[in-house]
């Protein structure tokens, strides 16, 4: 199964956001263990790291965290024809519809993330941390 992980959930764990990092972080060790394929856009690497950077301001310990990162998850690509087919009018959040036609393009199961709404028009449902975990375990 592949997942596409949103940046609330990548930061729900790194900054240890409660009551959410339980389940954010149960999601990641799927990941970790290779019971699941993770994957984030690489625009999401940059928005992690401009919000890391604010409250992590060692940027040796920064950068150790994003290896980690790294370590447990894939980049998929954002291309020119992305971002044109992610602007429009219907999305309420960019970034978040960038997300998801990135998710469609690269055959993505579900995007895991605590703001489903803001995936209401997308191909590939939308999940929160703990449906997902709910749902996988159901399915095992």
């Amino acid at each position: 199964m592949k997942i596409i992980i949103d940046t609330n959930v990548i930061l729900d764990v790194f900054q240890n956001r409660e009551p959410f990092v339980m389940y954010s972080s149960k999601v990641l060790r799927l990941v970790e263990t290779k019971q699941l394929k993770g994957y984030i856009t690489a625009n999401s690497v940059t928005d992690i790291h401009y919000i890391l950077n604010r409250s992590i301001k060692d940027k040796e310990k920064l950068y150790s965290v994003l290896d980690i990162l790294l370590k447990l998850v894939e980049i998929i690509d954002v291309t020119a024809k992305d971002i044109k087919k992610a602007f429009h009018s219907k999305a309420n959040d960019f970034e978040d519809e960038l997300i998801s036609v990135c998710a469609e393009c690269s055959n993505i199961d579900y995007i895991v993330t605590r703001n489903i709404k803001d995936f209401s028009h997308s191909s590939v449902p939308a999940i929160t941390p703990e449906d997902f975990l709910t749902k996988y375990f159901d399915e095992l």
